[in-house]
């Protein structure tokens, strides 16, 4: 499994794809927000859990990703 480093990063890249740009990845990680409060609308929403179920093989639900931390976690505890 990769770092902690390494897959914020991963996960903030897949963010900012999931949002067609409109979030960036840069702002996922620079702090503790919640996505929603970032801009992730709900349809960025479904195409980041899509991409991490299909990636990481784990089953995602809205409340898991609220955050970059608690996806984090989320992975770290399941896949």
């Amino acid at each position: 499994m990769q770092t902690d480093g390494e897959l914020r990063g991963r996960l903030a890249d897949m963010v900012a794809k999931a949002t067609d740009g409109a979030v960036e990845a840069d702002e996922v990680l620079a702090g503790e927000a919640r996505l929603a409060d970032l801009g992730v609308t709900s349809l960025g929403y479904l195409r980041l859990i899509d991409a991490v179920e299909a990636e990481f093989g784990v089953e995602l639900d809205l409340t898991s990703a609220d955050s970059l931390d608690e996806l984090v976690d989320y992975l770290r505890l399941h896949a």
